[in-house]
């Protein structure tokens, strides 16, 4: 299955279907309005933010599809207005989760901070225009940034994080009854496991739930750098590497297309088969034989010069990785970055065996000590991770964020609007069962073509 699109509109997809029409979502938002905690939370103090939480300061904004309220769920919910329910709770889990209530800002250190202020998170509330169902939104395993960004509120004229609030949600009312929440919130708040603990908190909150499952730990001074900072090893995903490709000028000159590749479970093992076949491994995971495939099929389709050295960047979560892990419910990122270097000629040269297998150095690099030194490398360097001739693979495929039952039953889709970078390639998972992951990226036109061909032949 395969979903295509242009960043400024919507291309024909592949397989000869015919051009898609014109997205048929229209949303007009009413006024945005602050949701402060329900009770007194603490104020004018500066909430630490972790070296882990500092590289990833950017808005994820999700969508989550809910069919009518009348349709089934609980039975307090089912008469009652779903932004009043939505927004009662909102503020009432704030109390747990106050730091989203409060603002960005610079600590003394020139680090990014939380100022606690209390004011609140953005809410907004919309309604569909006539005409426009629930089935409008489209696939979310497909997702088209045109159409679903209307289900998210960002904050107008923002020119940076810093006059953008941690978090926005926006609810949208369609005419088949049914409603879409729309939550825009900055990565350094939480990775994912800890924003899927949030909704599902939240959901909680709104079910009557006493108390909650995964309550927070908000104390993140247990990832503080050592003293003095004492990094250990290299990190190369903070590398800048040198475009001698030239891939700049392909996606300057051509159209960046998006689409999505379904692997099912026969086809995830055709991939492990792969690469366990040249002999290199005696045994991967399927993330490590992915995303060996992925980046392999990216750095021909890109046509990479063969001197060309290339990054593959990736997250492992390293909450039960740290000595000693770090405690249930963990509220901030609990991941760090890992990486494997090789050059084009290298990658193609081989089978997919040997991309695999730098992908499983690469996870096997992620012990306490390395994470340790990531947050320290940061503390000295303030580096950022450089995504020059970079792919960056998100995994979301784990994440059961299908599990947010505000109390109308589970979403019957939720994913992300769009990619933020286009070095970022999305494993989603797919399907009833979600034994199947769906890969999305965007390419420029041509290579997009040349990655289609190759797909096509697993």
């Amino acid at each position: 299955m395969v979903a295509e699109r242009k960043e400024n509109g919507v291309a024909a997809a592949a397989g000869g279907e015919k051009p898609a029409a014109e997205p048929k979502l229209s949303v007009k938002r009413g006024e945005p309005t602050l949701v402060p905690p329900a009770s007194p939370t603490p104020t004018g103090e500066q909430y630490y933010l972790s070296n882990l939480d500092q590289n990833i300061a950017v808005i994820v904004q999700t969508v989550y599809c809910y069919k009518s309220p009348a349709a089934g769920g609980d039975k307090d919910n089912k008469d009652g207005d779903v932004a009043a329910v939505l927004r009662d709770a909102l503020a009432r889990v704030l109390v747990e989760y106050h730091p989203l209530a409060g603002r960005l800002g610079i600590s003394p250190e020139m680090k990014l901070t939380v100022e606690l202020t209390g004011e609140g998170v953005v809410f907004v509330e919309a309604d569909a225009a006539d005409g426009c169902d629930l089935a409008d939104v489209g696939d979310l395993t497909k997702p088209d940034p045109a159409a679903l960004s209307q289900l998210v509120y960002s904050v107008p004229g923002a020119k940076n994080i810093l006059e953008m609030p941690p978090m926005t949600a926006q609810v949208t009312r369609f005419r088949c009854g049914g409603f879409a929440l729309g939550l825009a919130m900055n990565h350094c708040m939480f990775d994912g496991i800890g924003a899927m603990e949030f909704v599902n908190s939240w959901a909680e909150t709104a079910r009557g739930v006493a108390e909650l499952t995964v309550p927070p730990f908000l104390d993140r001074a247990v990832l503080k750098p050592r003293s003095p900072p004492s990094p250990t090893f290299p990190h190369h995903e903070f590398a800048e590497i040198p475009d001698v490709s030239d891939t700049a000028a392909l996606y300057a000159g051509q159209d960046l297309l998006y689409r999505s590749f379904c692997f099912d479970p026969d086809r995830l093992e055709r991939v492990r088969s792969l690469a366990l076949a040249g002999g290199e491994l005696s045994r991967c995971t399927t993330f490590e034989a992915l995303s060996g495939l992925v980046w392999r099929a990216r750095t021909r389709a890109l046509a990479l010069a063969p001197e060309q050295r290339t990054k593959l960047l990736f997250a492992v979560d390293g909450r039960r990785r740290f000595t000693p892990p770090l405690p249930r419910g963990y509220f901030g990122n609990g991941i760090v970055l890992t990486n494997a270097i090789a050059t084009a000629g290298e990658l193609l040269a081989a089978p997919v065996s040997r991309a695999a297998a730098l992908v499983q150095e690469a996870v096997k690099m992620v012990t306490d000590e390395y994470m340790r030194s990531a947050v320290d490398y940061f503390e000295a360097t303030r580096a950022r991770p450089s995504l020059a001739s970079t792919l960056l693979i998100t995994t979301w495929s784990r994440l059961e964020f299908h599990g947010a039952d505000f109390g109308w039953g589970e979403p019957v889709m939720s994913g992300p609007v769009t990619l933020p970078e286009k070095e970022v390639i999305l494993f989603l998972a797919h399907g009833k069962e979600r034994k199947s992951i769906n890969v999305l990226l965007g390419l420029p036109a041509s290579a997009m073509d040349a990655f289609q061909e190759l797909m096509d032949e697993i």
